[in-house]
């Protein structure tokens, strides 16, 4: 204020010197009273005109600039003009920060909503949207649980208290699994956070049905061989000869059978430790099959036709034994679940570069719903038939594991009552020429 003050004090004296005292000279005091009055009233429609056009800028768009002005107004509308950029500087910053503080939070992994203490939605994320099929668009501003009406959620949401997050299933995205945490923050706002654990909770799932299944498995063996046990132990005298055998032999077979599975689970603990490849060697594929094929045909001792072709003579690169188990599986497999009379064809081709192992049966086929969890630890089509076999429901998550080490691929293709076909393709960097 303190330039304004001194540059309008040399105008007045300006206007006294150079106006008023001449005029007093020349024409008396009236004349220098009405002089002076002319020249204030000048300077005021002066100060006036420069004051309306600050109003007339106030009033008009926030990006109009500001006017020019002479005198004390120049020094005003620059304080005025300063004033002005910074603030937009200050605004545009913050504008800034708010961008990438948005967009962070549309980077995030999780789902965000805000919203206010009447449940009201104020914003909404990326990830948000597609956790509980919203619009960021159309539903701000709508009431949470007018959108999410599952009881648990809005339970969890009234009852305001949320320390421990809550396990949210059945919503609007049917198999999603949410892990929702509610956080309170400024006057009665809250920030909803949801995590999807689908995939945890399917691994969970799998981990405890794999320890159900393993005491499951060796339970009914072992029940089997104590009780023969303890009965030849407590009366082997009261039992002939051909007793005795038949009942040694059960428990023999029982045996073999827990040292199956005993075998197949080191084997498929050895595949999922995520280790590379034991030893990378040159592998023949026609002797190999061929071997393969000697076993199946003694497994079905003759109750089914085995065929075996070799398209194209090849050879793969990788490690031999696990090859061999994943294709002694696939062997297997088609040999027990095709009942005697059926026919099971072993095929070996390139295509397009390809090399493809195919077994095809005519056997009891596989229903759709179950192809996409055959190669899960003990998952089971027909679990009785599957025991009646001698299987231990881990060859195909063994077969799936070994071709995954080989950068190959299993496909299943199946129809109850009229056979299976599994196919393993590996890629054009496997085959050796």
């Amino acid at each position: 204020m303190r330039p304004l003050c001194v540059r309008t004090f040399w105008w007045l004296l300006a206007l006294v010197c150079l106006v008023v005292l001449p005029v007093r000279a020349a024409f008396g005091a009236t004349w220098s009273l009405v002089a002076l009055s002319g020249g204030l009233a000048l300077l005021l429609a002066w100060h006036l005109f420069s004051l309306a056009q600050l109003l007339d800028w106030q009033d008009g768009p926030l990006d109009a600039p500001l006017p020019r002005g002479r005198g004390i107004w120049e020094i005003a509308f620059a304080g005025l003009h300063r004033r002005v950029r910074l603030r937009l500087g200050q605004q545009r910053s913050l504008s800034e920060t708010l961008d990438r503080f948005m967009r962070a939070f549309q980077a995030l992994p999780d789902g965000v909503i805000a919203f206010d203490r009447n449940q009201h939605i104020e914003w909404i994320n990326a990830r948000a949207e597609v956790h509980f099929a919203l619009s960021a668009l159309t539903d701000r501003g709508q009431a949470l649980t007018n959108l999410i009406r599952q009881p648990d959620f809005v339970a969890y949401l009234e009852s305001g208290r949320f320390d421990e997050p809550l396990i949210y299933r059945d919503g609007r995205v049917e198999g999603l699994v949410l892990m929702l945490q509610v956080i309170p923050y400024g006057d009665d706002h809250r920030l909803m956070v949801s995590r999807d654990i689908t995939q945890i909770e399917r691994l969970e799932t799998m981990r405890r049905d794999f320890i159900a299944n393993v005491s499951h498995e060796l339970k009914t063996p072992l029940t089997v061989v104590a009780g023969f046990s303890e009965m030849l132990v407590d009366g082997y005298e009261e039992y002939s000869d051909a007793e005795v055998r038949h009942y040694l032999s059960l428990i023999c077979e029982q045996n073999g059978r827990m040292q199956r599975l005993i075998q197949d689970l080191l084997t498929l603990s050895a595949l999922e430790s995520g280790g590379g490849l034991a030893g990378e060697e040159r592998i023949e594929i026609e002797p190999m099959l061929r071997s393969l094929l000697d076993e199946a045909r003694a497994l079905s001792g003759g109750k089914h036709e085995l065929t075996l072709a070799v398209e194209t003579p090849s050879a793969l690169a990788g490690c031999a034994s696990e090859l061999r188990s994943a294709f002694g599986n696939l062997v297997g497999n088609a040999v027990r679940y095709t009942p005697p009379g059926g026919r099971i064809d072993l095929v070996w081709r390139v295509r397009q570069g390809a090399g493809e192992f195919a077994v095809a049966d005519t056997g009891i086929g596989i229903a759709a719903q179950h192809v996409p969890r055959l190669t899960e630890r003990f998952y089971r089509v027909d679990r009785s038939r599957s025991r009646e076999t001698g299987g231990t429901g881990l060859g195909l998550a063994i077969v799936k594991h070994v071709l995954t080490r080989h950068q190959a691929t299993l496909e299943i293709e199946s129809e109850p009552g009229k056979g299976s076909r599994f196919t393993a393709r590996f890629p054009a960097s496997r085959l050796l020429a």
